[in-house]
């Protein structure tokens, strides 16, 4: 038993981190986000673009910016009563393809758990 539990604890400490885990930096969040502007906007003059706009997104029902044309999958997941919390948000931004198949997103994800959480943490400061 103390063998399996061992193997476990070192499985464990050999997945990768995940942001949720690490404290965001807002600046280098803001830095990070430049990848996302071609599509997304946030602040004051927030317009939705190719993408939806990101205020206040931390908490917010997925699929729920109005005047947006979402893809029937992340409609569908918005009708389902997913909310994107830090967690969800990080696990997306990891993998959009997986985490919701069939979404329209191009772009293919953020693969630093560092720089996720800190666009999450850019994204949080924006109501």
């Amino acid at each position: 038993m103390k063998t399996i539990a061992a193997s476990l604890l070192a499985i464990g400490l050999c997945l990768p981190a995940v942001a949720q885990d690490l404290p965001g930096d807002p600046e280098k969040g803001e830095r990070v986000f430049r990848k996302c502007m071609a599509c997304h906007a946030v602040g004051d003059d927030a317009r939705n673009k190719v993408g939806p706009e990101l205020n206040g997104i931390l908490g917010r029902t997925t699929a729920a910016v109005e005047d947006f044309s979402y893809s029937d999958a992340m409609a569908e997941k918005g009708a389902e009563g997913h909310v994107w919390t830090a967690e969800e948000l990080d696990a997306y931004l990891a993998d959009p393809k997986g985490f919701i198949p069939g979404n329209k997103m191009a772009f293919p994800g953020l693969r630093k758990p560092q720089e996720r959480a800190d666009v999450i943490a850019y994204l949080a400061g924006f109501e």
